[in-house]
């Protein structure tokens, strides 16, 4: 199984804002973007989902920026990844080309049930859980401009 490119994202901005949130300081999405070797495009519309999601603060001007929330902080990394997926197939049965055994597939179930144990593992995982050593000290090596006095344009 393959997560998006939205996904890897938006679960990597989490980990960074939850080592990154130090005294008060904030990161911005072009830091995040710089980190994890993204658009700041990208970053902003991964930023703009997880806001809706609850995981993250963003406000802007000075004294803005980024801040994982609490629950962002608890978030199950499988509940996350099954939010930001959605309930796609794990393969086309359908489309243009349509298989001829797509009514009648026990495969097509196995792909299912197979997606689903995927989440299923990361179900136990929080973000706090996949931020701790020795991950934590990568992560905060990833911080290119992050300091008190960093532009804090959210």
């Amino acid at each position: 199984m393959t997560i998006s490119r939205l996904s890897d994202l938006a679960v990597r901005t989490l980990m960074l804002l939850a080592v990154g949130d130090r005294d008060g300081d904030r990161m911005t999405a072009a830091i995040v973007a710089t980190s994890v070797n993204a658009s700041t495009s990208h970053v902003a519309k991964i930023v703009s989902r997880l806001v809706e999601l609850g995981a993250i603060e963003s406000r802007r001007g000075r004294g803005g920026g980024l801040r994982i929330t609490e629950a962002g902080r608890h978030l199950s990394v499988g509940a996350l990844l099954r939010e930001l997926e959605g309930p796609g197939e794990t393969v086309e049965c359908e489309g243009p080309q349509p298989c001829p055994l797509a009514g009648n597939c026990r495969l097509r179930r196995a792909f299912a049930d197979a997606r689903e144990a995927f989440f299923a593992t990361l179900d136990p995982l929080t973000v706090t859980d996949i931020v701790r050593s020795p991950t934590q000290q990568v992560l905060l090596t990833l911080e290119p401009a992050f300091s008190p006095t960093t532009s804090n344009d959210g």
